[in-house]
């Protein structure tokens, strides 16, 4: 992928999708007003993050690309359970051990190596500076 695919919505839309599977170019305003959208239709899809990640990378950005690469995986995870997720990250509301079945959850359940790892990373950080959940 070159420099000249970005930005992917100008370059490369014929190849974009939803996460719907609805192609790129069906996804307008008059398809929204008309009720025709899903919320599906409006969720980005995990391999045009995995595209855009690659993209960064290729352009120098690794943190970027790492940011991408996260979100790629959680595009599994439905909203419901991201949102218990990331509340259970905010400081003093999990132990270590509940930090670990989270990380467990991602692993296995939604195959997010990466997220996993950050949460397992996460809970020994929580640990050292006692921000663990206080029992």
């Amino acid at each position: 992928m070159s420099d000249s695919t970005y930005p992917l919505g100008e370059n490369a839309a014929e190849s974009l999708r939803a996460a719907s599977g609805r192609p790129f170019g069906e996804i307008s305003l008059a398809a929204a007003v008309s009720g025709e959208l899903t919320a599906d239709d409006l969720r980005i899809d995990a391999g045009t993050l995995r595209r855009q990640a690659e993209m960064a990378r290729q352009g120098g950005y690794p943190d970027l690309a790492a940011n991408l690469e996260r979100a790629a995986e959680l595009t599994a995870v439905p909203n419901e359970t991201l949102l218990a997720m990331y509340n259970q990250l905010r400081p003093h509301r999990c132990s270590f051990e509940e930090l670990q079945s989270l990380a467990k959850t991602l692993r296995e359940e939604y195959n997010a190596p990466v997220n996993a790892a950050f949460v397992e990373e996460a809970a020994v950080v929580y640990r050292q500076r006692g921000l663990l959940k206080r029992e």
